[in-house]
């Protein structure tokens, strides 16, 4: 028994925590479970972090900026840092025994792996001749880094800073970081790190499950509650709004279509902002205005898509459950800029931004507006909210791309909320095949025998 209870005390635990309530809450629950697993098992506690109290670096949800605190705090003292999500459950013996398997003296980079069938935009096409042969975590199922590789990282981040540069995909961009060119580490796949759910047959064999699919806590939020504007322009009011119309808008109470030109048959709103064909600061920052100021606009939330968004306002109405509308809420999938250097996170805007009116109250009260008219949109909302000290809330069903450009394993574990862009599919068939709301019974049925959530 004194192995075992020497190697607990040498995992360190980091959660993929957020500052919102609803999400702190859920990552302390985590927290209380495994130090009460280790406890019952008669081990010393071990170190549990919340990476968003870890909050000297804006950047810490990605997780590199942080490898050289956990190299100096824990690097002699420690075997593994195991990272995981705020869903991700934890069988902590099983863990034990699986992490035991590996030589704790080498460099091991450890998960479930995914990999990309074609090659796709949100990796910037890597591996364009054949993208499966590069593997990158799925960190819903948990993953560990051995700290030989910890302490190897953290000198190379002191020799080479972290460049200035997006984050789009975490998961991808940290397992590029290791790989080194093909000199580091590749993803060692652990069949014992699942994403099934808790209640599968599989997972007697696992070390972690997984069970995000769609939170609900309580009642949906109403549907007059959520009020949906879509961003559009006069080229596109021909093809791309004929598919909203066939396919969402019915989901939504209150929905109202921004364009440069006022065409009564749609019907579509002229903000008397001209249309740019970059960024769309100027019209996103009238539509908030507008909604702050209409009086009908005592409604908690607003949605702001794009008119090639697909999204469910039925799965969104769930999801809204679970926040409060009391606070500023700024939701949806989240990206970076400058992470690695201070930078700031941001909502991106084709997978749709939610606000809670408390949010948007307090950005357009301070000073903060667009640089120019065609400046990202969302970048700005970023840089804002992060100036008045308001977090991003990252929510991973929310899609900036298609579903063709996520890896199948990966949407499994998902019931989606949004996906973005008409490129080569028929928009109407993704609608009807990922986010109708009678879709979630066929996503069910793929799974074994289980339901993503009772409906």
């Amino acid at each position: 028994m004194g192995k075992i209870n020497r190697e607990l005390k040498e995992i360190v635990f980091i959660i993929q925590s957020q500052s919102n309530s609803f999400h702190s809450k859920r990552a302390e629950d985590l927290k209380r479970d495994i130090l009460k697993q280790a406890a019952d098992l008669g081990k010393e506690l071990p170190t549990v972090l919340l990476i968003h109290q870890m909050d000297k670096h804006e950047g810490a949800w990605t997780i590199l900026p942080l490898m050289r605190d956990f190299s100096v705090t824990y690097g002699r003292n420690s075997s593994w840092v195991f990272f995981c999500e705020e869903d991700t459950r934890i069988q902590v013996l099983k863990l034990l025994e699986t992490l035991g398997r590996f030589d704790r003296s080498k460099e091991w980079f450890l998960g479930k792996a995914l990999y990309d069938e074609e090659s796709t935009i949100i990796h910037h096409y890597a591996f364009a001749e054949n993208p499966m042969v590069f593997k990158f975590p799925d960190f819903a199922a948990g993953w560990a880094l051995s700290i030989p590789l910890v302490n190897k990282l953290a000198n190379k981040l002191k020799s080479e800073p972290l460049k200035s540069d997006f984050t789009i995909d975490l998961k991808h961009e940290i397992a590029l970081y290791i790989w080194q060119k093909g000199d580091g580490p590749h993803l060692t796949p652990v069949p014992e790190f699942c994403t099934d759910d808790v209640n599968s047959y599989k997972v007697n064999h696992c070390a972690t499950t997984f069970s995000n699919f769609l939170p609900l806590c309580g009642e949906p939020v109403k549907k007059e509650d959520v009020f949906v504007a879509v961003k559009t322009c006069r080229k596109f009011h021909g093809d791309r709004i004929p598919i909203v119309k066939q396919t969402w808008e019915r989901e939504a109470a209150v929905i109202e279509y921004y364009s440069d030109y006022a065409e009564i048959s749609i019907p579509t709103i002229d903000l008397g902002v001209p249309n740019t064909d970059r960024g769309h600061c100027g019209k996103t920052f009238a539509i908030l205005e507008r909604f702050l100021n209409q009086s009908s606009s005592r409604t908690p939330w607003l949605v702001i898509v794009d008119d090639d968004t697909l999204i469910s306002i039925f799965r969104l109405r769930k999801l809204l459950s679970c926040y409060d509308p009391n606070e500023p809420v700024f939701l949806g999938e989240r990206y970076g800029y400058g992470l690695g250097t201070g930078g700031y996170s941001y909502i991106t805007g084709g997978g749709g931004m939610v606000f809670s009116k408390i949010a948007v109250q307090k950005l357009l009260a301070s000073k903060c507006r667009c640089y120019s008219m065609d400046a990202p949109d969302d970048m700005v909302l970023g840089m804002c909210f992060s100036g008045l000290g308001i977090p991003i809330t990252h929510s991973p069903l929310f899609h900036q791309a298609r579903p063709m450009d996520y890896p199948k394993d990966y949407l499994s574990h998902q019931i989606p909320v949004s996906f973005h862009k008409h490129w080569n599919i028929d928009p109407v068939k993704v609608y009807f095949t990922w986010l109708a709301p009678n879709t979630e019974d066929a996503l069910n049925g793929k799974k074994d025998g289980y339901n993503r959530e009772d409906l």
